[in-house]
């Protein structure tokens, strides 16, 4: 298993187009389209800044994780993203290392990716995406 990089940083936004306004008028960055995840209730939008990108995380359900997120912090950084090579090693390191996860297994993710996260305990309060991009 290898980590690539960075590949996003998540940010949990009650509206992803209210949310952009900030990106596109003061920065001059502009979304690359919003992608929906039905089976997670969210939307996501993805800012290239050319080195990591920007992910903006709506709700589309009050149960999603994203909305209790926002209900009980407000919006704001959500989590960090690391692209890797191999995620189920990933996983295996992580599990072999005794570090707790909210994902035992791969999930499909934005931008026919896979995804996992690392529970925040494990990582000293950071809420950790591991994602490995489709072959």
């Amino acid at each position: 298993m290898k980590v690539l990089g960075t590949d996003h940083i998540g940010i949990a936004v009650k509206d992803i187009d209210t949310s952009m306004e900030f990106y596109r008028r003061a920065l001059g960055l502009e979304l690359g389209g919003i992608e929906d995840i039905p089976d997670q209730n969210l939307k996501v939008g993805f800012i290239d800044t050319g080195s990591a990108k920007i992910e903006l995380v709506e709700s589309t359900s009050e149960e999603s994780a994203i909305a209790k997120y926002i209900a009980k912090k407000g919006e704001g950084i959500h989590h960090i993203c690391l692209l890797v090579d191999n995620i189920s090693d990933a996983l295996s390191r992580c599990k072999s290392e005794g570090f707790k996860l909210i994902d035992n297994e791969p999930r499909d993710g934005a931008e026919g990716s896979k995804i996992a996260f690392v529970h925040p305990k494990a990582a000293g309060g950071v809420l950790i995406e591991l994602k490995q991009l489709s072959k």
